[in-house]
């Protein structure tokens, strides 16, 4: 039997109340536990009025307590199972244990157990799951779309969407396939509730999504309940420290961290950051772990059980570790390098002192911070030309395309392409279907004015961090406000305020071992083995596995772009306003470094480089210059052919292997016959560039070919 989708009576709810609270004391094991008031008036809106709310409250709260004690009240009264929407494993392992303390049987939908899902589904429809966790990458899987998300939009109790603002595209986390919520939001039986919650949203992101949750998008405080509470931490003591450049960050961590009470989290930008701070730390005898995206699951979930249990002093992070790890006795947060928003930044900040009077937060900016935000900028939502594209080659195919077929067609990396096929899939212009991605045939248009405010907004809200590391008003002050807290004031407990003393001071010999650390050249190219998959259909005859005896072996870079130390004179060197010529002194000792460490299997005894539409002095200096100093000759030249533009087809690996397939010819084929050789370019991007030279290289007789570039992209 279902339950009513009625109102209870006034004259019910103090007796609904009572029973809500020992619900409560069920889930956190504390019989003195109270609901707080904003907690209770959130519950008594989904419970009894079947309304929909936005809750918008601070980290450690408490919103799990009001969903989980709402699911419970509505299962007693006959309603079905409570879908929450959950954008990351790690919230919902910690959910499911925290909903069984309260005897409410979770369960999860994910990639991590397909083997799993079909029992799931039988279990909901048998009734015995009282909560079902989803990604929001599920909603838009073809078969859970289709057979699975209508059954549970006509039976749900409740839907929960954690982290709403998400939802929003002026978020700083939006995810496309949250914008699905919104078809499922319009197939619910009216009657009943959603909940949507957040602890990151300023007054834009919380309208638009209180918009988006509204029933008919035009009278929001009528339809959806918001409730907005203070954002202050008390047991946060913010500061920051500007330090000279990256190598005196690091020695700073090795000096300071021992300080801090606890395990923590140091935040970094870029995984390449987290890998060398990890390093560096351990070396400087820190047990600490790198977490990343790129991290395999098994060691992302080792790693968060090693800090749960303070195994570890500290993980060394991307935003990856964010939203819904929950350490109540987190000691504190260090980010090395400022995330592009306060928003981010207060999320991330906000991992620490849950559970604690006192957590010690500290940021520690780089010069480097602006160039990470402008590349994670580069990945925004496409030009019209090509959305356009893009919908013209699945309007012309009369099947479903796969992303990696699509490459082919489009100059779109991967990452980029699949969001956008996910924002045209919201729209209604795409539909994803067994086997990719179809054309639908709806009229579509290209919001051109949206992108441009999102994208002013997100430059605004980059100044405001900037202007947040200068500030001399409360830090915490600061963020609230940057967040529209009506309530933000002074603190008393941050750097400015008083409260927090944090020394800029770094020892000597840390200062020399991080120093050293950092001026360690050195990264390795990993070479193309496999063709990508649908190039025959652009004209490109190449699939399956190259030869073995056209591959490239390992190569060398001095570093990636997006590293510390040595990053940063790349990253000058490659800037567009830098004019092409020698390579500079320090990066040239960078290189015969690198050569010198490199372990070769034979030794190279010729020199072979590709010309370069934008570096052509660049590339022939080094090549000439390895050529002196290791005593090699330059043996020949790749020169460039044909009318292709510069850096065309660059953006993913199918596009950029069409572009490079035949740009290059092999200026003196013979003279590399028998050679080992070392092939040298300026930098690498997806690595066809190199696979395409290499396997010229072999073809022409080469015994080996070992590439050396200047810098990897990524």
């Amino acid at each position: 039997m279902s339950a009513s989708t009625e109102a209870i009576p006034h004259t019910d709810r103090a007796a609904l109340r009572e029973r809500a609270e020992k619900h409560l004391r069920d889930l956190v094991g504390n019989p003195d536990a109270r609901l707080r008031d904003d907690q209770w008036t959130a519950i008594e809106a989904l419970v009894a009025d079947r309304r929909r709310a936005l809750v918008v409250q601070r980290t450690g709260w408490g919103k799990s307590a009001v969903y989980f004690v709402a699911t419970a009240l509505l299962r007693a009264a006959g309603a079905g199972p409570t879908v929450i929407v959950s954008p990351l494993l790690a919230l919902m392992r910690n959910q499911i244990a925290a909903a069984d303390r309260a005897g409410i049987h979770a369960q999860t939908v994910n990639s991590t157990n397909v083997d799993d899902w079909k029992q799931i589904y039988s279990s909901i429809g048998d009734g015995a799951v009282d909560v079902l966790l989803v990604s929001p990458e599920r909603l838009n899987n073809p078969e859970f779309r289709d057979e699975v998300l209508p059954r549970l939009a006509a039976s749900a109790g409740l839907l929960v969407i954690d982290e709403a603002h998400c939802i929003s595209d002026w978020g700083h986390d939006f995810r496309p396939d949250y914008r699905r919520i919104r078809t499922m939001l319009a197939d619910l039986p009216a009657g009943i509730p959603v909940l949507a919650t957040t602890a990151t949203a300023n007054e834009r992101v919380t309208r638009d999504v209180a918009e988006q949750l509204s029933v008919t998008g035009e009278r929001t405080l009528d339809d959806v309940l918001v409730l907005r509470g203070s954002l202050d931490r008390s047991s946060l003591h913010l500061g920051v420290v500007a330090l000279p450049n990256q190598a005196a960050r690091l020695a700073w961590l090795a000096d300071h961290l021992g300080e801090f009470e606890g395990s923590g989290i140091i935040y970094c930008l870029t995984v390449a950051a987290t890998q060398d701070v990890a390093d560096y730390l351990r070396e400087r005898g820190y047990p600490v772990a790198a977490y990343s995206g790129q991290t395999e699951q098994t060691e992302r979930l080792a790693a968060e059980d090693d800090l749960l249990h303070n195994r570890v002093k500290a993980l060394i992070a991307t935003s990856a570790l964010g939203m819904g790890f929950d350490k109540p006795d987190l000691g504190w947060v260090v980010n090395l390098g400022a995330p592009a928003s306060p928003i981010a930044y207060y999320q991330q900040v906000g991992r620490a002192g849950r559970g604690t009077e006192r957590a010690t937060v500290v940021l520690l900016p780089g010069r480097e911070d602006r160039d990470v935000w402008d590349y994670f900028g580069s990945l925004a939502f496409p030009p019209e030309h090509e959305v356009r594209e893009t919908l013209r080659v699945l309007a012309e195919e009369d099947r479903p395309l796969s992303t990696a077929v699509l490459e082919t067609y489009v100059p779109l990396r991967r990452t980029r392409l699949e969001m956008m096929l996910k924002v045209l899939d919201v729209d209604g212009a795409v539909r994803r279907v067994k086997g990719g991605w179809t054309a639908t045939g709806q009229p579509w248009s290209y919001d051109a004015e949206r992108y441009a405010r999102v994208s002013a907004t997100r430059r605004t809200e980059q100044q405001a961090m900037l202007d947040y590391l200068t500030t001399s008003e409360c830090r915490m002050q600061y963020l609230r406000r940057a967040l529209d807290d009506p309530e933000a004031q002074p603190c008393g407990r941050c750097d400015n305020c008083g409260g927090l003393a944090l020394s800029a001071a770094t020892d000597a010999s840390s200062l020399a071992a991080a120093t050293d650390r950092l001026s360690r050249p050195g990264v390795p190219v990993e070479t193309r083995r496999m063709w990508p998959t649908g190039m025959g259909a652009i004209g490109v005859e190449l699939k399956g596995k190259i030869a073995r005896d056209e591959q490239a072996e390992a190569g060398r870079a001095i570093a990636r772009l997006t590293d510390l130390g040595w990053g940063n004179q790349l990253r000058d060197l490659f800037r567009p306003e830098t004019p092409d010529g020698e390579l500079p002194v320090p990066l040239r000792h960078a290189l015969v470094q690198v050569f010198d460490a490199w372990n070769f299997a034979t030794r190279p005894d010729g020199i072979v480089h590709l010309d370069s539409l934008t570096h052509p002095q660049l590339v022939a200096h080094v090549a000439n210059g390895l050529s002196r100093y290791a005593k090699i000759p330059v043996l020949t030249r790749f020169d460039i052919v044909g009318a292709a533009g510069t850096g065309e087809g660059a953006m993913n690996s199918a596009q950029r292997l069409r572009a490079v397939a035949d740009r290059y010819v092999l200026d003196s084929p013979s003279a590399v016959e028998g050679r080992t050789v070392l092939l040298v370019d300026d930098r690498v991007n997806t690595g066809w560039t190199l696979t395409v030279a290499a396997r010229a290289l072999r073809r022409a007789g080469a015994r080996a070919v070992y590439p050396l570039v200047l810098a990897a992209e990524s």
